[in-house]
């Protein structure tokens, strides 16, 4: 209804516009807060929210439900990285998981080497 209007524009100049162009648009178009755009998106947003309402910023927020992930070392800005964590179950030690993922990787090398 407002293809072809010379924008910037006030309200009063979309009105305007409507009553030469499309006569059932000036209804609408009198919805309008009174102020000026710059694009017709402006101009359909203000008459057809589409876009989502940014969050309140007096909200309050949700308390935890639980530790982050990491517990306790998520809040730590130096951590130790790689470090292995004390309490590693005792039947599946770290060492036996480096093993099987050393192995692993040397069973893709081979499938590779044979593929290639």
């Amino acid at each position: 209804m407002l293809e072809g209007v010379e924008l910037p524009a006030r309200k009063r100049d979309l009105v305007a516009y409507a009553r030469r162009e499309d006569e059932g648009a000036v209804h609408e178009l009198r919805r309008l807060r009174d102020r000026e755009y710059q694009t017709l998106d402006e101009v359909g947003e203000e008459l057809i929210a589409v876009q989502p309402q940014s969050p309140r910023m007096d909200a309050v927020p949700h308390e935890e439900s639980d530790l982050p992930p990491g517990g306790i070392e998520y809040l730590n800005p130096h951590p130790q990285s790689g470090a292995v964590r004390p309490d590693a179950p005792p039947d599946n030690p770290p060492q036996k998981a480096l093993q099987q993922q050393t192995e692993a990787q040397q069973r893709q090398a081979e499938r590779q080497k044979q593929l290639g």
